[in-house]
């Protein structure tokens, strides 16, 4: 790699680079920490010619840039490395690392096993080369390195905290959940834990502890716009729209350039009847997020059922419905159920009928009899309603009251008609007349 490649590149906060040569830290003509060629070091701050790193051991200092490189380009470093100290486990982890990074599976794999196999059993070279497997999917492989990791260092629980993530990629998400635990246990109240394990209480189904774990986050950090976010999402999922609401407004407080903030809370005040309110956050998410298709969707929806007829404008819904399916290029049920909807408030069933064929076609199984329901509807000529089983029961119940009602009417007529018989039969005989009718 040449000094202008070296100069050109710029890593940002918190990326590694590999050291290219031995550097020296030193407090006056005191040696404070050594780095040797090879070592990788953590970037603080690119102030120019020089970064401002961490290196392994703690140690804080600046190295020139010239003498740091990517992680992806430092593979030369480390075959030198090898070629000058062969038995030496840790440079095939490191070089592997480098494969990794340049995409070349099958070498990084080759390299961790070479590691290993010559002997070097320290945690992190099965550690390294479980987040290896873990990344090409071989989720089992990548639990026993974890599990190999663990046992060599107890005290290290960065295996176990990669290990929930592979639980949770399963979908066995207690597992998880006993990995974050078991992970809390040493780093007590850890904002990153206690969010991986809160959403991982989410998708078993855990909400209320999800909520608390969430609820930790915040009483630590009150500005943590990501647990407060969190938070507001699993009560919109607990139907609690007003709970959500709130959040989403604490979270607006501290980032009012959020647009998916102002979508959630426009969506969450939608259902407690604010549509005016929930207008102007779906509004304001598009000015900030032009191509945001969720935003569009929502106005749409809003726009073409809307509880109050004064609220609706369907060729406004039609255009917004169109935005969304255009961004994501007609292939989301949503966006093509928003669609069909909006057709159908401005009473073009034809097209309302062509747009839900397609929902019906793509639909999932739990939701194509809806799918289908709506169908019916747009044939029959009929608009879009939230509970179409609802609306089928009350539909027939208004049309059999109102053959009842004409059935009771027939039949007061008839019981009128026959009792003015009788009473002209009545007359008659009275007067010795037989009349035939």
């Amino acid at each position: 790699m040449s000094v202008a490649a070296a100069t050109s590149f710029a890593a940002g906060p918190g990326q590694p680079v590999v050291a290219r040569v031995e550097m020296k830290f030193a407090t006056g003509e005191e040696v404070v920490d050594v780095i040797s060629k090879g070592d990788l070091l953590t970037v603080v701050e690119d102030r120019g010619d020089d970064y401002v790193i961490v290196t392994h051991d703690g140690t804080r200092g600046a190295v020139d840039k010239v003498n740091a490189v990517e992680l992806a380009e430092s593979t030369g470093i480390y075959t030198e490395l090898i070629e000058e100290f062969p038995n030496e486990g840790r440079y095939y982890t490191l070089r592997a690392s480098a494969w990794w990074a340049l995409g070349k599976q099958d070498e990084a794999l080759e390299d961790f096993n070479t590691a290993i196999d010559k002997g070097y059993k320290a945690a992190h070279a099965y550690s390294s080369r479980g987040l290896f497997m873990a990344a090409r999917g071989e989720h089992a492989a990548a639990i026993e390195d974890y599990d190999t990791a663990l046992k060599i260092d107890p005290d290290d629980i960065t295996p176990m905290i990669n290990r929930a993530a592979v639980h949770m990629g399963q979908g066995e998400y207690e597992k998880a959940i006993a990995d974050y635990t078991t992970a809390l246990e040493v780093r007590k109240n850890n904002a990153a834990l206690l969010r991986q394990r809160a959403i991982a209480y989410k998708a078993a189904g855990q909400y209320d502890k999800a909520i608390q774990d969430f609820d930790t986050i915040v009483d630590v950090n009150a500005e943590d716009v990501a647990a407060i976010m969190g938070r507001g999402y699993i009560r919109f999922q607990q139907q609690e729209f007003a709970a959500a609401a709130a959040d989403f407004s604490a979270a607006l407080e501290l980032n009012d350039e959020d647009p998916v903030a102002w979508n959630n809370r426009g969506y969450n005040r939608y259902q407690l009847g604010k549509a005016e309110a929930a207008l102007e956050d779906y509004d304001r998410a598009i000015e900030l997020a032009p191509n945001y298709a969720l935003a569009h969707q929502n106005r749409a929806w809003l726009l073409a059922t809307a509880e109050d007829e004064s609220q609706r404008d369907p060729k406004a819904a039609i255009e917004s419905a169109e935005k969304a399916c255009e961004i994501n290029a007609y292939g989301n049920i949503g966006d093509l159920s928003a669609l069909a909807a909006a057709y159908a408030a401005a009473g073009q069933f034809k097209d309302a009928v062509g747009w839900q064929e397609k929902v019906v076609e793509i639909a999932p199984a739990d939701v194509k009899t809806f799918a289908e329901k709506m169908l019916t509807r747009y044939r029959n000529e009929k608009p879009y309603i939230a509970d179409p089983v609802a609306a089928e029961k009350a539909e027939r119940e208004a049309a059999e009251a109102v053959a009842q009602a004409e059935a009771e009417k027939k039949n007061e007529a008839a019981i009128k008609e026959a009792a003015a018989k009788l009473e002209r039969e009545a007359k008659n005989n009275a007067k010795g007349e037989i009349v035939v009718e």
